[in-house]
């Protein structure tokens, strides 16, 4: 299932529903429309190593709810930052009904 995790900078003040919506418009124009995350989720801050990349495999296993076994984590910058995600992403799947 396609899903999207953003980060909106702190001080950023518009409704983040309405942010979200703008985000599948914008994909939808300049890239395709079968190219629109079938959902959003809005959190504080990515998983990142020491050298700044995203570790896109644990937000994959966020996704997919498969989070047992999320593999190396050594070289996470902040290992808290993972369970914050998960958190999120357990209220948002809550809030949605649990659907897929």
């Amino acid at each position: 299932v396609p899903f999207a995790f953003v980060v909106l900078k702190e001080d950023f003040g518009v409704d983040p529903p309405l942010v979200l919506q703008q985000l599948r418009d914008l994909v939808s124009t300049k890239i395709a429309r079968y190219a629109v995350p079938e959902h959003f989720l809005v959190v504080k801050r990515l998983p990142k190593t020491r050298s700044g990349k995203i570790m896109r495999r644990i937000l994959r296993k966020v996704a997919m709810e498969t989070t047992g076994d999320l593999g190396d984590v050594s070289t996470l910058d902040d290992p808290s930052v993972v369970m914050e995600i998960i958190e999120a992403h357990k209220q948002y799947r809550t809030q949605r009904g649990g659907d897929k």
